[in-house]
């Protein structure tokens, strides 16, 4: 079955419907220059909201050592997304101090931005693949924008890779038969305006990535 995470949640309502569609996995953003970023003490309550129910996901970008145990202090979660700049020696740090498995999230625009693969996959437990943002862009991702899949015919790619990028209910089970792959993460492609999320999209997201 498709594995499937719901990114950049910040109300219970919105909570509750990617737990009621059963996501495997939800995302909470700690990024201030995101639409999605949600304060510490409503992490913690979305959090508690979601345990036992899916796997929680918090978002940091580029984070000093302090920013990394604040998070990690109040959402306790399963696992740790860097969506930075972040080094394969950084990915390796972060995943060592908290104990918890790390997803390194890397931009793909061309085909020479897969040779980062390897070196990331030594050292996170599993990689994101999102597409690259644009120039200018503010945010390193939820950009709503999609990379080229036929990219990654014929490419070694490592188990347990997560497809991101401009997935949405219209065209997650194009991806998905494209490229062979069995996890994607969506979070503008199931909104009705930047960082509202829309139950009924993801409802329909959901049932399109396991149909």
């Amino acid at each position: 079955m498709t594995e499937i995470k719901i990114c950049g949640l910040s109300t219970p309502e919105t909570l509750d419907a990617a737990l009621g569609a059963r996501a495997d996995w939800v995302g909470f953003v700690r990024f201030a220059r995101s639409p999605r970023h949600v304060e510490l003490e409503a992490a913690r309550a979305l959090s508690r909201q979601a345990r036992g129910r899916a796997g929680r996901v918090v978002l940091l970008v580029d984070p000093d050592d302090s920013a990394v145990a604040a998070a990690v202090e109040a959402i306790a979660p399963d696992l740790i997304q860097l969506h930075g700049r972040e080094s394969p020696e950084r990915v390796a740090e972060i995943r060592a101090a908290t104990g918890l498995p790390v997803m390194k999230a890397l931009g793909i625009a061309g085909a020479a931005d897969l040779a980062a693969i390897p070196a990331y996959a030594a050292v996170a437990d599993r990689l994101l693949l999102d597409a690259k943002a644009p120039p200018g862009a503010a945010l390193p991702g939820g950009n709503g924008v999609s990379f080229d899949w036929s990219l990654l015919a014929g490419a070694d790619l490592p188990a347990g890779l997560m497809l991101s990028g401009g997935l949405g209910p219209e065209n997650v089970a194009e991806a998905l038969a494209r490229t062979g792959l069995r996890a994607v993460d969506v979070s503008s492609g199931v909104e009705s305006a930047p960082g509202i999320k829309d139950p009924a999209r993801i409802a329909a997201f959901v049932t399109a990535a396991r149909g």
